[in-house]
């Protein structure tokens, strides 16, 4: 496979009959819904997770996400959905991008990005990263 970045934080997808819309394809909310699954995922193997978000009283959420649908998936295509954070000011900001690549022929079929913004969960306004975060998110950082 050729990922946009080295060393992914990988989760396997294959699209259910469920996942399927009218065109015979993965509707385009079921990619949205993988690359929230795969962001939590990440965050909680490197150690962050909602109990932890919770005890600091800080989240990263998405201030704006982007999403480039370049080929379609069928019924039970084998997909790779990876991840990586690329960009951070580390203090209020980060950057997480996606590539969703189909198996049998190694086609990128979606990139995604999303802009978070660090907020407190008490009150849903923007305030700095705690230590915790710039530790472990920042030592993550793939240098772009």
């Amino acid at each position: 496979m050729e990922w946009d970045y080295p060393h992914p934080f990988t989760l396997p997808a294959v699209p259910q009959a469920s996942d399927i819309d009218s065109y015979n394809h993965t509707n385009n909310a079921v990619y949205v819904q993988w690359c929230e699954k795969i962001g939590w995922a990440h965050s909680q193997a490197l150690g962050l997770g909602m109990a932890d978000y919770q005890r600091l009283d800080r989240a990263m959420v998405i201030r704006h996400g982007e999403y480039d649908y370049l080929l379609p998936s069928v019924l039970g295509d084998a997909l790779t959905l990876g991840t990586w954070i690329v960009a951070s000011d580390g203090k209020l900001t980060m950057e997480r991008r996606f590539q969703l690549i189909r198996n049998r022929d190694g086609a990128t079929i979606l990139r995604g990005c999303w802009h978070l913004v660090c907020i407190e969960l008490t009150s849903g306004k923007p305030r700095r990263m705690p230590p915790e975060f710039c530790q472990i998110y920042l030592a993550a950082m793939v240098r772009t």
